[in-house]
């Protein structure tokens, strides 16, 4: 079967374990974020696509006309349409909800899914998100319904991509819906460091004995 995203499977080689859906930044690929992966949870299966607009040849989720700037209608479409994907390679690969791990344009839109269709993730890690959104709703009294789905954010106090304020009403927005949300802000810019591998990898490991 030929779904829908160019992506990469790695199955699981430790029962039990949660799988992570990985999502990387602009210019990455379907390989960028597998080795964060497999540090993060080494054993746990990997589930990786591609996205599939392009700036200046460097894949994305979601196009932009500038930094920072977004059509909201493309944005819930490319997100849906990801987020069908998801299910579909859950379906093929027989996969357990998945823990989104996304890295910047990855990170935004992973927390679009969760708002727009929060069934097909289990959590999420968000590696300098900000809101691309000024309204997710989803669901009776219009936010997303996301009770019992835990969210770690890490922003860097420095990063000049992400506005500030943006994450902040990001997190406030998916604690609204119901998710436990841990959000900290790191001595960074927009890259990643090792306080965020250490982190996440610590977060990570308690949610998964929770779940």
């Amino acid at each position: 079967m030929t779904l829908a995203f160019h992506h990469r499977v790695v199955p699981a080689s430790v029962p039990g374990r949660t799988p992570l859906l990985l999502l990387h930044g602009t210019g990455g690929d379907e390989n960028d974020l597998v080795p964060l992966g497999e540090a993060l949870s080494p054993g746990a299966a990997l589930l990786s696509p591609r996205g599939q607009v392009l700036e200046r040849g460097m894949p994305r989720f979601f196009s932009r006309s500038g930094e920072g700037v977004f059509d909201p209608d493309e944005v819930r479409q490319r997100a849906l349409g990801l987020a069908d994907f998801i299910a579909e390679a859950r379906r093929t690969y027989d996969l357990a909800a998945p823990i989104a791990v996304g890295f910047s344009n990855g990170a935004n839109v992973a927390a679009v899914i969760m708002m727009l269709r929060p069934d097909v993730m289990a959590g999420a890690i968000l590696l300098r998100p900000m809101a691309v959104l000024d309204d997710t709703a989803s669901g009776e009294a219009g936010l997303p319904l996301l009770a019992g789905r835990s969210v770690l954010m890490l922003s860097g106090s420095n990063d000049p991509i992400v506005p500030v304020g943006s994450a902040e009403w990001l997190a406030s927005r998916l604690m609204a819906g119901g998710a436990a949300v841990e959000h900290r802000r790191l001595q960074a810019g927009h890259n990643l460091t090792p306080d965020d591998m250490s982190i996440a990898k610590a977060w990570l490991a308690l949610t998964d004995r929770i779940a």
